[in-house]
């Protein structure tokens, strides 16, 4: 029994959500085991799917100039993130609902736990997948092709880390497609500068999900599933520091590519201390890095969302030049 000063923990929580979140307290009972099967009570993979989308648009802005039709590019990525994010976890849950029902942290989601079949959870994520079809088809053809193109990335992320110890690379090309996708919806193009700014972001999940990995290392060995975070081990950190320089060597060569043959310096300079506040703040997170600590893992993953929108805000304000 609990203690009389405690209050009980709603029926079905999930172990790794944080603790009162909205889900919990206000959504619909039935529905509750669907938005946690789409991480709803779990916000950052949202944000890390929204923020390439905002450098994408920032980007191509920085170039011409903001325009109305922006603000639906921006509030149609951030619908289309929630529900792609939330078909995605969708799937990687029914795909990993065995290695999922023998690892502590994961063995209270949905599918493990009892709460949803995979046959439910499978029409919740065609359910997803519509709704956020009926958004991208707002667009233009180029964003259409590209957002259906992204389908196969999500796809296979699931299985990869049955394969290679680089799972983290499958995500990051899936998690980051947003920045072309973007970039296309508001010039109309795809040029060589947005397709650095996703190989910048590429980087950037690699330091970031390296670091969520290490939570699970220990359950991983036993089951089999392979990581960067088991591949790296003690050597985590210079990895990591690779990682922080490419994110900023990378995004760099992007802004500079965007903005060279027009920009004056102060527009540049505005612009080029996006990846260099990023890449501060990544440094900040590797001083407090203990891999063998799994709460400070994922409160250090989870600040990856002021790191990413560090670099959006001084990109999109560089674009008010």
């Amino acid at each position: 029994m609990s203690a009389p000063d405690e209050t009980p923990e709603p029926a079905g929580t999930v172990a790794d959500a944080a603790k009162g979140n909205w889900v919990d307290r206000f959504a619909p009972e039935p529905l509750r085991p669907y938005l946690r099967l789409s991480r709803a009570d779990r916000p950052i993979g949202t944000w890390l799917l929204l923020i390439p989308c905002l450098w994408g648009v920032a980007l191509a802005a920085t170039m011409d100039g903001w325009r109305q039709w922006d603000l639906w590019i921006i509030l149609g990525c951030a619908a289309g993130a929630w529900l792609m994010r939330g078909a995605g976890c969708t799937w990687n849950d029914i795909t990993d609902r065995d290695f999922d029902a023998a690892v502590a942290r994961t063995r209270s989601r949905p599918i493990p736990s009892g709460q949803v079949t995979v046959k439910q959870a499978l029409i919740w994520m065609a359910v997803q997948m519509g709704a956020a079809g009926l958004i991208l088809f707002s667009y233009s053809w180029l964003t259409i092709l590209l957002g259906v193109s992204s389908l196969g990335l999500v796809a296979i992320y699931p299985f990869a880390k049955r394969f290679t110890w680089w799972p983290q690379v499958f995500l990051g090309l899936a998690f980051n497609w947003g920045a072309i996708l973007a970039f296309a919806a508001h010039s109309g193009s795809v040029t060589l500068a947005p397709v650095l700014l996703y190989a910048a972001g590429i980087a950037w999940t690699l330091f970031y999900d390296t670091i969520y990995a290490h939570q699970d290392k220990e359950d991983d060995v036993l089951i089999g599933v392979k990581s960067t975070a088991r591949l790296f081990g003690a050597a985590t950190g210079k990895w990591l520091g690779l990682f922080l320089i490419l994110t900023v060597t990378l995004m760099s060569a992007a802004i500079i590519l965007a903005l060279l043959p027009t920009a004056g310096p102060v527009k540049l300079g505005l612009a080029l201390i996006a990846p260099w506040a990023m890449g501060w703040h990544l440094l900040w997170q590797m001083g407090r890095l203990d891999i063998d600590d799994p709460a400070g893992c994922l409160t250090l993953f989870r600040k990856n969302r002021d790191t990413g929108l560090i670099a959006a805000l001084f990109i999109a304000v560089s674009a008010l030049l």
